[in-house]
């Protein structure tokens, strides 16, 4: 926690830039996102403050474990894995639009204190889990698979703007959340939208329903996180105590 007029953590041997925000007096707190295929060992913070006539540096070292993920074996229709020419350009189109949803950065959260789960159901895809489909080695798992039934009520984990909607080859009818401060959630594989593109939401407002839309292989929500540009599992944020951070 740095203290006094503005400042900001840059993540140097990451190239990730974290902007602090006020939790009290005179206190700050900067949320710090860990991908999941970052290297473990050892990586260097630099801690700028910014003071009316002068800067202060301070500089950390944070120490990342490596994790063992679990391999997760799908099998899914041919057509939704070996894709033709045509459906090829679609994805690229979609993964253009859905990178570019990331790019806007809010300089002040609009989360409102703790996070929550967006639905309640079955983990059915763990977060990092190494996928295999149809015997062939795929990207690990960006976010957290929660089975339910079709229809179930689907709501925003915190306060946020709505970034982008969408209904993409993988990812279905999908809902993206900007919560400030380069902190965004997905929600993928719905089969209804009930928000527009730059409606203001509130925590535990209904966003969307649960579907199969996409490349999946039954009901469920696709929960997915991204901070500062890094992958993180979305359950870690239920643990963050905003105001007062510890």
């Amino acid at each position: 926690i740095a203290r006094r007029q503005r400042q900001m953590c840059i993540r140097d041997s990451l190239k990730r830039e974290i902007i602090f925000f006020q939790i009290g007096d005179e206190k700050y707190a900067g949320l710090l996102g860990l991908d999941m295929q970052d290297q473990p060992g050892q990586h260097e913070l630099e801690v700028q403050v910014q003071y009316p006539d002068w800067t202060d540096r301070h500089k950390v070292t944070v120490l990342l474990m490596k994790e063992d993920f679990k391999v997760q074996h799908l099998k899914l229709p041919k057509k939704m894995v070996d894709l033709d020419k045509k459906t090829l350009a679609r994805v690229k189109h979609d993964s253009k639009e859905l990178y570019e949803s990331f790019e806007s950065v809010l300089l002040k959260p609009l989360w409102d204190s703790e996070f929550i789960e967006p639905v309640k159901g079955r983990i059915s895809g763990r977060f990092g889990s190494r996928r295999v489909i149809n015997g062939k080695p795929k990207r690990p798992h960006s976010g957290e698979d929660i089975a339910a039934p079709k229809g179930t009520t689907v709501v925003a984990m915190n306060r946020g703007i709505v970034r982008l909607t969408m209904d993409h080859f993988f990812t279905g009818k999908g809902v993206i959340l900007d919560h400030g401060l380069g902190l965004f959630s997905m929600y993928f594989h719905l089969s209804s939208v009930d928000v527009i593109q730059g409606q203001m939401v509130e925590k535990r407002q209904p966003i969307g329903k649960v579907g199969a839309t996409g490349r999946a292989t039954g009901p469920h929500l696709h929960w997915g996180v991204r901070l500062n540009g890094a992958r993180i599992d979305p359950y870690s944020l239920l643990k963050v105590s905003v105001n007062g951070m510890s």
